[in-house]
């Protein structure tokens, strides 16, 4: 791995983390939302994570230089799926989305965890910036010894 696959890997956490970020503070907004063009609750969606170039062969590729994909350890995002949770049902008979026994199919969002989750994304944001300053000093101090 040379010092501008760390580079890679560090951006491709970034673009992860802001996905899965965004896609945390869509389930905030939509915490209340009883319809959607899909009929029904909105449903709590999550991010799932993928480890790129993690395969056997892809690592004996890498180290003979025959792997031309992303860096070893990149990490993606391999889908975004719905939370299999059921709706929390209340009763507000006079709501217009009310089934016919007055109750309402609400999302099934914890606020406190949706910002927990985006605590997580931050930070694991703030970690990956730093480890791509890193990576830039470590390029300009080798670029720097080798002028003198």
């Amino acid at each position: 791995m040379g010092i501008f696959d760390a580079l890679n890997v560090s951006a491709s956490a970034l673009q992860a983390e802001r996905q899965r970020a965004e896609i945390v503070a869509a389930n905030m907004a939509n915490s209340e939302t009883t319809r959607t063009a899909g009929g029904g609750p909105f449903h709590r969606r999550q991010v799932v994570f993928e480890s790129t170039g993690s395969s056997l062969f892809q690592l004996a590729l890498a180290r003979t230089g025959g792997y031309s994909g992303p860096p070893v350890g990149s990490v993606r995002v391999a889908d975004v799926v719905d939370d299999p949770a059921q709706p929390v049902m209340r009763y507000e008979p006079g709501h217009p989305d009310a089934n016919q026994d007055g109750y309402v199919a609400y999302p099934a969002i914890n606020p406190a965890m949706e910002m927990v989750d985006m605590m997580s994304a931050v930070r694991a944001y703030q970690l990956n910036a730093a480890a791509a300053n890193a990576t830039k000093q470590m390029i300009q101090q080798s670029m720097d010894i080798l002028k003198s």
